[in-house]
């Protein structure tokens, strides 16, 4: 199994290459800008992409997604709950910048506790709302990547429109720290002195 962290954009985006070696099967995770070092990986692999996967609506996470279904005809996948943010003016109008026209493509809405299968690889949703309303967790084989629900020193910003904080924490306490303390963290943006951290780290924190 391949997880290449790969950072993007002026935001420090981490966008994630998530891949079966031996299938070839892949997927992104939170593609945003910087395309043709999310390319340069891919092709390091050879991986055929077959899902993208939006940790939440936000624009600095969903910026390449149409670039992505377009150069690899991959399903994209995000939460039910920030569907909408894909319809939103100003979503709409970066897509178009970073990846042209509209094209019809198939989005599967997820929910807690869904599996999302690539090659050999299981990675389980774990719903995380705080952020936005669907903000997910991807869980898989002691790994997981937390979005903006969690930095390696902080959490994501509450301030937008269907953020919470107290909301933002009882995910980060129930959902996150609950998982064995082992459990490498990779954020979704490099906003701390490091760019992994574990459950255990994060309870000096939160607990």
């Amino acid at each position: 199994m391949v997880i290449e962290q790969i950072k993007v954009g002026q935001m420090a985006v981490f966008c994630y290459l998530l891949g079966d070696e031996e299938t070839k099967d892949a997927v992104l995770v939170d593609p945003s800008s910087d395309f043709e070092k999310i390319n340069s990986a891919i092709d390091k692999y050879q991986f055929n992409i077959t899902k993208i996967i939006n940790t939440h609506g936000h624009f600095d996470h969903i910026g390449g997604n149409r670039y992505y279904i377009k150069k690899t005809g991959a399903k994209l996948l995000i939460h039910e709950d920030d569907y909408y943010f894909l319809g939103k003016k100003v979503n709409r109008f970066i897509a178009f910048i970073k990846g042209g026209r509209y094209i019809k493509h198939e989005v599967q809405l997820l929910r807690d506790g869904d599996v999302i299968n690539i090659g050999s690889l299981d990675i389980e949703v774990i719903h995380t709302p705080g952020h936005s309303p669907g903000s997910i967790c991807l869980y898989f084989n002691g790994n997981l990547l937390t979005g903006d629900t969690l930095f390696t020193e902080g959490m994501g910003r509450t301030d937008f429109r269907g953020g919470c904080g107290e909301t933002i924490l009882q995910s980060i306490k129930n959902r996150i720290l609950s998982l064995p303390d082992d459990t490498i963290i990779w954020p979704g943006h490099h906003y701390g002195r490091f760019p992994v951290s574990t459950v255990k780290e994060q309870k000096n924190y939160y607990l």
